[in-house]
């Protein structure tokens, strides 16, 4: 089996030593050099973080396999305050639909079976230098890519299925942005600073979805505190910022734009 092949689940069987052996070979692979390996708990069971440095950059390794992305919006139930708040913000014009539930099925993407290949992300999102229909040419010339949508997601969730790559709910005394002790502060569970601030606008391979925030749009629109979360949410796709950021008005805002290049193994 190659390493591209890895499995999420086979990842998380692996003992120290051989999640060590894997590491030092995906290093191999790249030109790179191992700086992290350490266990953590994650969904109730072990989970290996590792980080590898290349030419600078680090990046964690993302084992893939057979997955299910996506949200289930049948199986999820909001808490009273999350449906309190969001009828404050249908008061005063916000939202896509009568309540909450209808709100999500508009932005999330949908409960979905897909196989990924294991790759190295990169731990920081980095700003965009040029055009967004630039960035695949400017990112090849290192040896990277964009990751797809399907990657992002995945990267970031880390297999979980709550709304948020930390759980179901969120604080509703504050906004995420300038909160520092909120859950969006921590690294994630493959180790990646990702889906922690909502004014990122993080840019992948399919060009009717962004990532990871939303430009600040629901901060300076006040759009209520659920809504405010809701940029960082795992499956949010932001179809909205994407149309905008693809559109002819987007181009001239690209420094405020991010991506989380990819390195296949």
């Amino acid at each position: 089996m190659s390493l591209a092949e890895l499995s999420l689940d086979q990842w998380r069987s692996l003992e120290l030593p051989a999640a060590r052996r894997v590491a030092r070979e995906a290093a191999d692979l790249v030109d790179g050099r191992v700086t992290v390996v350490e266990t953590v708990e994650h969904l109730g069971a072990p989970l290996h973080r590792v980080r590898i440095e290349r030419h600078t950059q680090e990046f964690a390794l993302i084992p893939g396999g057979a997955l299910t992305l996506g949200f289930d919006l049948d199986a999820w139930h909001p808490t009273p305050g999350q449906t309190a708040d969001y009828t404050e913000s249908l008061d005063q014009g916000f939202g896509y639909g009568p309540d909450l539930r209808t709100h999500l099925a508009q932005v999330l993407s949908p409960r979905r079976k897909v196989v990924l290949a294991t790759v190295l992300m990169a731990v920081e999102d980095e700003d965009l230098t040029g055009p967004p229909a630039d960035m695949p040419a400017a990112l090849g010339a290192r040896g990277l890519r964009l990751p797809s949508s399907d990657e992002w997601e995945h990267a970031c969730g880390a297999g979980a299925d709550t709304l948020f790559r930390w759980g179901d709910d969120h604080p509703l005394d504050r906004i995420p942005y300038e909160d520092r002790t909120g859950p969006h502060q921590q690294l994630n569970a493959f180790g990646l600073r990702i889906a922690y601030d909502t004014y990122r606008v993080e840019l992948t391979s399919d060009v009717t979805a962004v990532h990871g925030g939303d430009g600040g749009e629901s901060v300076c629109g006040g759009y209520g505190r659920m809504l405010a979360w809701l940029p960082l949410a795992t499956a949010n796709r932001n179809p909205s910022t994407a149309e905008f950021v693809y559109g002819p008005d987007g181009e001239d805002l690209c420094e405020d734009f991010s991506t989380r290049p990819v390195l296949t193994l």
